[in-house]
């Protein structure tokens, strides 16, 4: 079969579900001042600014009622969905928090030395002068779903409700304004019918709405086709699994890897590396990322992340340990060229990894989502002040920061690697030393359900798990503290008749075995074949909207419950 790509079999999908007018009565609204759509580092540290400006701002605050902020959170706690190899900078904490020691930050400690390896399958060769972009000195090594929860105490200390175990499924538009969102409903059954615990969702309204959803986000994206955000390229995105271990030997510095096991072909188009970080003297994060426009169909970040392990430098490393976390999650990379035309509209403002605030090249997008929350509070203050629901002068404020500063340098970073492991890393060198004006213009990106896809061999490289240092999904799963119900609505769209290249790829992509194709269709050779969904399963990576279908939301608290990720 000639390669086909999954763009060719979209999702069963209607934005009429999720963006519309308000439809409770009046009187059986829910009215907040600000809501805010997701408790990450954009959405927490949005909340906090507000909270902080409020201070001084007592008729603002008499306006906006009983419920000034308001964070809607689909997890079961704040944090409960963030993943990340973070290496943050502290530009970002030190604004929001300036009296607040650094020993009272959620992090485990000050980068200070640094080391960078090309991996073949058996050797680990040092790359000296280290590249650039991997340099973290100064900065801080922290797990995202804590200071996901660090900020999330902050917040409510200063008044902020957290509205924790609510999927806010619709975003609420009259008159081209944006009105609030709808929460969803709680207790349907599988086929959607109404348990006997049964809660329908309710309409929030608010003054301002800032949608900080993070990676794929399903009220974001619904509202860039709403009102024409799209920027010149399309989103983008790469998939990242994680591990934590509990290890003997501390490790004493950052470590970033590339090269063995991804392949170096243009036409297999892997695109990524790992990240091996310290969490304290017990603890180390060891993660694998890769580009979600690989053309082989048979390729799993997960299973790549378990080969890299049996790598005699990894294995070292991890001698002696245990592993006690696991997760996964898209990470955006499109860039400058795939964020929004503009991150504002009446009523509305975007922010953080929904709006492709990550810098693909340095691996950083936390610190760029906390300012643009912080800016995103600014604006939102001071138009209502002014009884206004333009916050245009986000877009402003975002322009003139380091976030485009460091994005545009940056802007044709990711698309060379198309190209190859070798002549995608001397363009993207040459780009680092111009700051992006060698080679200049604007390199074109396609979205990546659009890559045609092949049944490759893959998966011939991959190792059986032993269960002490390689594991299969659905160990993994248990890892997550996923506890959706079995019985709950399905919550992902997809064609469930594709060509057996596109049930592959979703197969093989997907980290928590959501996918599956059955197995009598396995072994007959079919090339249309059917694909069944365990949606309890899923730990809302976000990958299947990247490769052709639609993450939509589950029920309020369902999904991962991370802790140190």
């Amino acid at each position: 079969m000639p390669p086909i790509a999954p763009s060719e079999f979209p999702p069963p999908f209607d934005p009429a579900d999720v963006i519309g007018p308000p439809t409770d009565a009046e009187d059986e609204r829910i009215e907040v001042g600000i809501a805010i759509v997701g408790g990450g580092p954009a959405g927490l540290a949005c909340a906090n600014k507000v909270m902080q400006l409020l201070e001084n701002e007592p008729e603002l605050t008499e306006k906006l009622g009983e419920v000034p902020v308001a964070v809607v959170e689909k997890g079961k706690v704040a944090g409960a969905h963030l993943l990340s190899g973070a290496n943050m900078k502290p530009s970002a904490m030190e604004e929001l928090f300036p009296d607040l020691p650094k020993e009272e930050w959620p992090v485990f400690q000050e980068v200070t030395k640094d080391a960078v390896y090309l991996l073949t399958s058996k050797a680990a060769l040092p790359l000296k002068p280290m590249p650039p972009n991997f340099r973290n000195h100064g900065n801080y090594v922290t797990s995202v779903s804590k200071l996901g929860r660090f900020l999330a105490e902050k917040a409510e200390e200063a008044g902020v409700y957290i509205l924790s175990e609510t999927a806010a499924t619709k975003l609420l538009v009259e008159d081209r304004v944006v009105k609030g969102i709808r929460s969803g409903d709680r207790g349907r059954g599988k086929e959607g019918e109404e348990l006997g615990n049964f809660e329908p969702g309710s309409d929030v309204v608010a003054k301002a709405t800032v949608l900080a959803e993070g990676t794929v986000g399903h009220l974001t994206y619904v509202a860039y086709d709403y009102f024409d955000m799209h920027g010149a390229d399309p989103m983008r995105w790469e998939l990242g699994v994680k591990e934590v271990w509990e290890v003997p030997k501390p490790l004493d510095r950052v470590i970033h890897t590339m090269g063995w096991p991804l392949r170096k072909s243009p036409k297999y188009n892997e695109f990524g590396g790992t990240f091996i970080y310290p969490m304290g003297e017990d603890k180390l994060c060891i993660g694998l990322v890769a580009g979600l426009d690989y053309t082989d169909a048979t390729f799993s970040v997960h299973d790549a992340l378990q080969l890299l392990k049996t790598h005699p430098f990894i294995k070292d490393l991890l001698e002696g340990g245990k592993r006690v976390a696991w997760g996964a999650k898209t990470i955006p990379s499109g860039g400058y060229f795939a964020m929004p035309k503009r991150l504002a509209v009446p009523g509305m403002v975007v922010a953080g990894d929904a709006a492709s605030m990550v810098n693909v090249p340095t691996l950083k997008g936390v610190h760029y989502a906390m300012h643009a929350g912080m800016y995103a509070a600014e604006t939102i203050v001071e138009s209502l002040k002014q009884d206004s629901v333009n916050f245009e002068a986000y877009d402003e404020k975002v322009h003139k920061s380091l976030i485009e500063k460091d994005l545009y340098e940056s802007r044709n970073m990711r698309q060379p690697f198309s190209k190859g492991f070798f002549l995608g890393g001397a363009f993207a060198s040459a780009m680092t030393v111009t700051k992006g004006n060698f080679p200049g213009g604007h390199w074109k990106q396609e979205h990546d359900s659009e890559v045609e896809m092949d049944l490759g061999k893959a998966r011939d490289m991959y190792v059986k798990p032993d269960n002490e240092l390689t594991f299969a999904k659905l160990d993994s799963v248990f890892l997550s503290g996923n506890a959706t119900r079995d019985d709950a609505p399905n919550h992902v769209r997809i064609q469930t008749k594709v060509p057996r290249e596109i049930a592959q790829t979703w197969v093989s992509m997907c980290p928590a075995q959501v996918y599956e194709i059955p197995d009598e269709q396995l072994g007959n050779g079919a090339t249309e074949v059917d694909v069944h969904v365990t949606a309890s399963n899923c730990v809302q990576c976000g990958a299947i909207t990247a490769k052709g279908g639609r993450l939509t939301l589950p029920e309020g608290g369902d999904g991962p419950l991370y802790q140190e990720t």
